[in-house]
This record gives structure tokens, sequence and C-alpha cells, in this order.
């Protein structure tokens, strides 16, 4: 028999291996909670930042002639809503896409082009010069819209 390095209470050496083994087992679990628990608090501290800068990227002062929310097109149902807007020059447009299907802007001066823009995605161009800019889908050449700048 052993005894207990704490006390003086006989253990059988079996009792003790078993309780250190126990012991063992349950730094390891420590350790990995831990491990999962910092990584759990890495990856929402990422999500969070980079969700923070996703939201405020691109905005402006409110009111703004440049505000993204001031102009918008819509992008649903296979057409571009309003399908003319009139802006002042200086004025940044956006085009967001509502359709459940895949669009993109193009303006048939080449002036400007979006990505292809998926659902709930969002373009913007800031127009500087007066005048009337066409533009459509490359995806879907039917759909057609102008921005006339004033």
């Amino acid at each position: 028999m052993s005894t207990f390095s704490g006390g003086s209470t006989p253990w059988p050496s079996s009792i003790l291996h078993c309780k250190a083994k126990d012991r063992t087992e349950n730094l390891r679990r420590r350790e990995k909670m831990r491990s999962i628990f910092s990584s759990l608090a890495v990856t929402a501290a990422l999500v969070l930042a980079f969700g923070l800068s996703a939201v405020t990227y691109g905005k402006q002062g409110a009111g703004s002639p440049g505000d993204p929310d001031k102009y918008q097109v819509k992008i649903d149902n296979f057409s571009f809503t309003p399908g003319s807007l009139t802006v002042p020059a200086g004025a940044k447009v956006t085009w967001i896409n509502h359709d459940d299907v895949p669009h993109n802007v193009v303006s048939t001066d080449k002036k400007f082009a979006s990505p292809v823009l998926d659902t709930d995605e969002q373009f913007s161009y800031e127009f500087k010069d007066p005048g009337t800019y066409a533009y459509y889908c490359s995806i879907h050449p039917k759909m057609t819209g102008k921005v006339i700048v004033q």
C-alpha cells in the first residue's frame, strides 16, 4: 500500500493510479476547452470587425449628394427601378440586387461596370459630369436603365 502525499490515509496503488489518470484527463479536457474557446473568441472578434467595416464602408454624411441611401436603383424581377433616375452632378448612385438571380450594371459607354451582384449585394458609382448615362445588365441585356446627371 501507498500513502497519499497530502495525508496519512493509506490508498491502494491502483486507486492512486486511477486518480492520477483522471486528473490528467481533466487537465487535457480543460486545455482542449480553452483552445476551443480561444478559437471561438478570435473568430467572433474577426467577424465583428469585418462585419462592422462592411457596414460603414463608403458611407458619407447624411443628406450629401454622395449619400448611398439617397439615390438608389433597385434590381428586382429582372428590372431596374426606377428605370430613369435624375441626380445632381457629384451624386453617388447605388444599385442593390433584390432579385434571386445574379445581375450586373454596365454603362453603354463603358464608363462604369459592376461585378456580378448576388442577392442583396450592391454597387455604387459617383456621377461627376452632367449627361445621360445609359446602362444595362450584361447577363440579361433586355434589362436597361439610365441616370440623368444635371
